[in-house]
């Protein structure tokens, strides 16, 4: 799975304090083997020497166990430092040490990176997500927000206003980094993606031979930043500090949820599911989820009843025996409401992402019910999402680098398994789990086109074009003129076009 267990870094952690252990990279004794002065440096080469600020941690801290892992525990890094900056001055000034050192770097703020690329070994975590800054404008119906906010966090501040913007479902995501890739959720058919209500951001950049500098992005500056951080701007072309956006007043909302139990009624709950949600009234927004025991609708109806959501969904509903509960309310507390802790959700996950444009014919329906009665746990599950008719179809004012618009539905197997704060308990699954999603993905193959880079797909040949289809030509050419030197990388991201 990796070179040294969890267990290992979690024993070599609470040891350090005798100063006996080395970790990959790192002198013993607990000094870093890059200075915060930085060796690379010297007079004349580029801009003075950086010096790290922040909330700093190093290995021989006693929190850098906890600050280097991430939500997804199969992962795990041992960066040689991660900051946590606490204003943009702190950004500007990690990224031009990474530089004047020539140190890898990872740019991180939820931690729900799904392959782990928001951590690295031996280089610099950037880490925003303590940048929690709020300001809402209700006469102009715009929101600043800084880049650490979880999901949770901004649907809550944004409805003790009765405003909202698109977010996806888990509240512990971090609101950028969903934003940024994309970002759907059961507002989606409403308001479109979250990256459509994106209208400016603050981001840093690498400035000159081996500095930084923050600019600001919306229609009249940096116009084609915009339209890239729209769907690509995770990670590849500098660290977003803040966003803007623009908000849109929700007052209530009805919020169902039905429960199949077995998966007898798979078949017609799915093809009624895919024929209609995605055609409904663009105020639906609903999501199916399928586990090896049981089938559960979820369905968010904005500025709706609760007898307008039942007669909305009542062709599904009407299908076999299910256990149906609805409530209205804010969406705040609503969404606050269906949230599940993350001690008690799986240690370990592996996801695959794909966008159908067509119906799944019931051979495709056929391979999801096999999947899912021999899936690793009782937490995998197929997760599903409508797109169709909704407000998603339509580019925002200024475009942006998200190209699946005419997608009808989006959907991801997904493997969970192993317990939190327990390591390498579910390395026996883990084999088991990871060729089970490699297995389902390939049997649907035939029926699905495109995925989403928020939930990259390792592996995947032409990775490029799936999640950017021909917008990746463009981002190369901007990409070329924000990073030409490809500070920002990764596994999957963007290279600059060559000039």
């Amino acid at each position: 799975m990796h070179d040294l267990s969890r267990r290992d870094l979690l024993r070599a952690t609470a040891a350090v304090g005798a100063g006996a252990v080395v970790f990959p990279g790192i002198v013993a004794g607990g000094t870093p083997a890059v200075a915060d002065d930085g060796p690379g440096w010297s007079p004349g080469t580029g801009s003075p020497p950086a010096t790290l600020t922040g909330r700093i941690v190093r290995p021989r801290d006693p929190g850098y166990a906890n600050a280097s892992l991430g939500w997804d525990e199969l992962f795990v890094r041992y960066p040689l430092v991660i900051v946590f900056a606490q204003e943009t001055q702190d950004v500007v000034n990690a990224l031009t040490w990474a530089r004047q050192n020539n140190v890898a770097l990872r740019v991180r703020s939820g931690r729900h990176s799904l392959e782990g690329w928001s951590n690295v070994d031996n280089g610099i975590v950037i880490d925003v997500s303590e940048l929690k800054s709020t300001r809402i404008d209700a006469a102009t119906r715009t929101a600043t927000v800084g880049a650490g906010l979880s999901q949770l966090e901004a649907v809550t501040a944004l409805g003790e206003q009765d405003f909202a913007v698109t977010t996806g479902t888990e509240g512990t995501v971090g609101l950028s980094g969903a934003t940024l890739g994309g970002g759907f959720g059961f507002l989606t058919r409403y308001l479109g993606m979250a990256c459509d209500s994106l209208i400016g951001a603050e981001i840093v950049v690498a400035s000159g031979a081996d500095g930084a500098k923050a600019i600001e992005v919306d229609l009249k500056n940096h116009r084609d930043l915009l339209w890239a951080l729209r769907g690509a701007g995770n990670g590849n072309f500098g660290i977003v500090t803040s966003l803007t956006y623009r908000v849109t007043p929700l007052r209530q909302v009805a919020y169902l949820q039905a429960t199949w139990q077995g998966l007898d009624d798979l078949h017609g709950v799915f093809d009624t599911w895919q024929r209609s949600a995605p055609f409904a009234d663009n105020r639906l927004g609903t999501q199916l989820e399928i586990h090896k025991s049981q089938i559960l609708l979820f369905g968010v109806l904005a500025d709706g009843s609760e007898a307008t959501a039942r007669e909305l969904l009542e062709p599904i509903l009407s299908i076999g025996n299910p256990e149906v509960t609805v409530q209205t309310g804010g969406w705040g507390d609503t969404y606050a409401g269906f949230q599940i802790p993350t001690e008690d959700e799986p240690a370990n996950w592996k996801f695959f992402s794909q966008f159908s444009t067509e119906p799944f014919p019931e051979e495709a329906i056929d391979v999801i019910r096999a999947f899912m009665a021999d899936a690793p746990s009782e937490d995998s599950n197929f997760f599903t999402q409508a797109f169709g008719t909704g407000a998603q179809t339509r580019e925002p004012r200024g475009g942006s680098a998200f190209p699946h618009r005419d997608a009808l539905f989006y959907s991801e197997p997904g493997a969970g398994w192993g317990t939190r704060g327990e390591p390498d308990s579910g390395d026996a699954v883990t084999p088991i789990a990871q060729a089970w999603i490699a297995e389902f993905s390939q049997a649907l193959r035939p029926y699905v086109d495109g995925a989403y880079v928020n939930v990259p797909n390792i592996g995947m040949a032409e990775w490029e074009t799936a999640y950017w289809g021909r917008n990746f030509d463009r981002l190369r050419e901007i990409k070329a003129k924000y990073d030409p030197h490809n500070v920002f990388q990764y596994e999957q991201s963007i290279p600059p076009a060559s000039r």
